[in-house]
């Protein structure tokens, strides 16, 4: 099971719906909001997707772990929107007859949720800047121009896989 959540993630309560007598093995996995990235102070962050498509390849994601890993069940979570320091913003748990299993199903599916899924992360630095960081279609080397730092009044757009990042002034509210 796959879920974007623009709430507050609740692993304990995540967690209580893996118990399974089953189990041998539970092993989860919290990404949190840390204070800093390359050498510059964070001082929050925002996550943006396009939720139809990451439901769907965060599933994807979750069947292939099963599959590969013979996990008894998992759960995954992904925050969007504005997250504070200290924050989780993505919850991975897995529960599997032995610890092996559980392990590597954990690490399959934080790796492919990070590659594979359509969410963007810009972080809000102590300097004022915002910038969008770890954006593989804004890192893609063909672009003519290097992604650019996020100013207010603009978003992350991605017309195809293949486009690079533009910035785009919203609409004034």
């Amino acid at each position: 099971m796959f879920s974007i959540s623009t709430t507050t993630i609740d692993s304990q309560q995540l967690s209580n719906k893996l118990e399974d007598e089953r189990a041998g093995a539970f092993v989860c996995f919290e990404g949190r909001v840390r204070n800093h990235n390359d050498g510059r102070q964070v001082t929050a962050l925002e996550y943006e997707a396009y939720e139809e498509l990451a439901l769907k390849e965060g599933e994807r994601v979750i069947k292939e772990a099963k599959e590969k890993f013979g996990i008894l069940n998992c759960i995954a979570v992904h925050r969007t929107g504005p997250l504070a320091i200290g924050d989780v913003a993505v919850w991975v748990g897995v529960v599997s007859a032995h610890r092996a299993e559980a392990f590597d199903g954990c690490r399959y599916i934080i790796d492919e949720i990070k590659h594979r899924l359509p969410v963007w992360k810009r972080e809000h630095y102590a300097d004022g800047k915002i910038e969008w960081v770890n954006c593989a279609t804004c890192a893609n080397t063909r672009s003519p121009e290097p992604a650019k730092a996020y100013t207010k009044g603009t978003s992350h757009k991605h017309e195809s896989a293949r486009s690079k990042c533009n910035s785009v002034e919203e609409k004034a509210r």
